[in-house]
């Protein structure tokens, strides 16, 4: 539940905006992954990295740190190396349940009164 009264907004400088907008626009990177990493939400990021685009956010390059991009680059992957497993995990689940299952003593009901037939 929210408080009640006057919120606090918390308000970016151009350079810590420009930085942002750099590292997300490095090659590997995602913005969901620089937004994560920066402690802001996504949509921000987007709004400044079209800002850039408009003209309307300028300023000199900022100095962007090759070990972060390096290390989003890495979370990156591992976040897809992760996924892939976890659905590798859900069908070889499936597998095991369906190898497990008891088989059906009869294989079809006849047509006309409804009664299994045995399977011989």
């Amino acid at each position: 539940m929210a408080t009640p009264g006057p919120q606090k907004v918390h308000r970016y400088g151009a350079e810590f905006k420009l930085q942002a907008v750099q590292m997300s626009q490095q090659s590997g990177v995602r913005i969901k992954d620089v937004a994560a990493t920066l402690g802001i939400h996504p949509f921000m990021l987007s709004k400044w990295r079209k800002q850039v685009r408009d003209g309307e956010l300028v300023g000199p390059p900022a100095a962007v740190d090759a070990n972060t991009v390096v290390e989003l680059q890495r979370l990156c992957a591992v976040e897809q190396q992760f996924k892939r497993l976890q659905q590798e995990h859900e069908l070889l689940k499936k597998a095991i349940r369906f190898a497990f299952d008891p088989k059906p003593k009869f294989s079809v009901l006849s047509g006309q009164t409804g009664t299994p037939i045995p399977c011989n």
